[in-house]
């Protein structure tokens, strides 16, 4: 049976956008994992590594030094192991104005998770997985009112709307492949942050797509 670790933040978590509880979680059925899951079948396992507010490797001074995805990413991927393949989706919460990052800065944060993955030893064999690597949609320039989001991400929209050709230099100088989730599906417009069920279902499915192909 082969397997797919899928590490992200309350995108992959599965945040949700709809009632009956906004802001709660989504079904198992209904998040991009367990989309990927459905359509990979039963020759599969999928692992589900979400945390919400995860970012890629940058201890958040507000919600915990925990949150950052370098810290918790080796242990991770050595606890799952063998792994076949491993898919990160990560850096909207590094558009966070608290931590003042530039699109490159948050690439550069996916391609040292990349080098841990690399130096893991959590492949079969103890080889390395192979990776996808998803750059997230870009946010809404209408991120609502009352939920803090467009004070928190001040500034974020611009820059999320950079972030893919950076994410295409990281891939390409470490052999990953890259899914750009901005090119079919968009954020919520409850809160232009997190992602209908909708796009949970797009997105699922392209990634199992190339989960398959890459294997």
């Amino acid at each position: 049976m082969k397997s797919v670790l899928c590490f992200g933040d309350s995108n992959t978590w599965g945040s949700s956008t709809v009632p009956p509880e906004p802001g709660g979680r989504y079904a198992p059925d209904i998040r991009w994992p367990g989309v990927l899951r459905a359509a990979l079948g039963t020759d599969w396992t999928v692992v589900e590594e979400g945390l919400p507010a995860r970012t890629t490797v940058h201890a958040d001074p507000v919600e915990g030094s925990y949150m950052s995805g370098a810290a918790y990413f080796l242990p991770c991927l050595r606890s799952h192991r063998p792994l076949d393949v491993v898919v990160i989706m990560l850096g909207t919460n590094d558009l966070k104005a608290r931590f003042a990052l530039q699109p490159l800065d948050i690439a550069a944060g996916v391609g040292q998770l990349l080098r841990i993955l690399e130096a893991a030893e959590c492949g079969v064999g103890g080889g390395v997985p192979k990776a996808l690597v998803v750059c997230p949609p870009p946010l809404l320039a209408d991120m609502g009112t009352g939920n803090g989001f467009p004070m928190m991400f001040a500034g974020g929209y611009e820059k999320s709307l950079a972030l893919l050709p950076h994410y295409e230099k990281v891939c390409a100088a470490h052999g990953a492949a890259l899914l750009d989730a901005g090119a079919i599906i968009a954020s919520s417009r409850f809160d232009g942050l997190h992602l209908d069920p909708e796009a949970h279902a797009t997105l699922g499915r392209a990634v199992a797509a190339r989960v398959a192909a890459l294997v």
